[in-house]
């Protein structure tokens, strides 16, 4: 009995290994956490802290990032109050429109570029504001203008300065913010004042990446008949397939291969796309069977009737 035991307890220990470094793969792919090994920093930059309180911003952010929304970064006023406003019934147009009295601070500034007040955004450039003023997490308008879908307060920025290549702290542009979005129309007036659709944030994700991850077909559709490199590596060697499949993203799977992904690329793990898909399906099946396995010895409660 004590050998029994002695078996189910490394089963279970070796079950929870895997599932940990499953969990910590999936927190690296989407910016949750960072590697913690020297060389497997950024080439370049500075030792990181890695403990939470080190890692809390860039985990909000990306957080953010992949559910389209903005993190409240404090203030007299709250995101939660400007979605609030946001769901009020008030046009674009009839915020356009009203007169801007007195002159705007650099929140009023920010929020409006998220709103797309334009005359709030015009009355702060006349008065000699900053276009490229950043938050500490070093976004700018042109981000939150570009994520939000505000193609006339992006032109705006961009006609009066602002930097289309100003990096936030996981050093994606407002093109990656506009992928994000989903706004073919940003995309576009990105693309004319000259937005490089094969840039690469922090993790070596593409736009490309970026789109396919979100599930915006058009704009992936758009990319890659704008000469985007469909078959672009991010840092764990992923291409946007690996993603598609990843993700069942089926639609933008069509999209890639019909457009000639290569299919035989490998990842830094050394599976294709196809091949992940095998894999991650053998896994499960062998946890299974194990769990089966405790289940006969009476370490795992047993299934519940129907």
């Amino acid at each position: 009995m004590e050998e029994d035991v002695q078996w189910a307890s490394n089963v279970t220990a070796e079950l929870d290994l895997k599932k940990s470094e499953r969990r910590r793969a999936r927190a690296v792919k989407l910016g949750h956490i960072k590697w913690d090994t020297p060389e497997q920093e950024e080439p370049g930059s500075e030792p990181t802290n890695h403990n939470v309180e080190s890692i809390q911003p860039e985990e909000r952010e990306r957080k953010s990032f992949s559910e389209g929304k903005i993190v409240d970064q404090g203030g007299p006023e709250s995101i939660k109050e400007i979605w609030k406003l946001k769901k009020s019934g008030s046009s674009s147009k009839l915020a356009m429109d009203i007169p801007v009295l007195g002159p705007v601070d650099t929140f009023d500034f920010m929020k409006a570029a998220t709103q797309g007040k334009l005359k709030v955004v015009e009355k702060y450039l006349e008065d000699g504001g900053d276009p490229n003023f950043s938050d500490e997490l070093r976004r700018t308008a042109l981000h939150f203008a570009s994520i939000e879908g505000h193609s006339t307060v992006i032109q705006k920025l961009l006609e009066k300065g602002a930097n289309i290549n100003s990096k936030d702290r996981l050093e994606s542009r407002a093109v990656h913010w506009a992928c994000r979005g989903g706004s073919l129309a940003v995309i576009k007036v990105l693309q004319i004042y000259g937005a490089d659709l094969n840039i690469r944030d922090k993790l070596m994700a593409s736009p490309l990446h970026v789109a396919t991850r979100t599930g915006h077909s058009d704009v992936v559709g758009h990319l890659l008949n704008s000469g985007a490199k469909i078959n672009a590596r991010d840092r764990e060697g992923d291409t946007p397939l690996h993603d598609a499949v990843r993700l069942g993203r089926y639609k933008i799977l069509k999209l890639l291969i019909v457009g000639g992904a290569d299919t035989r690329l490998k990842n830094h793990e050394g599976f294709t796309a196809v091949e992940q898909v095998k894999e991650w399906q053998f896994d499960t099946k062998e946890t299974l069977e194990k769990l089966d396995q405790l289940r006969e010895v009476g370490l795992v409660p047993p299934l519940v009737p129907t």
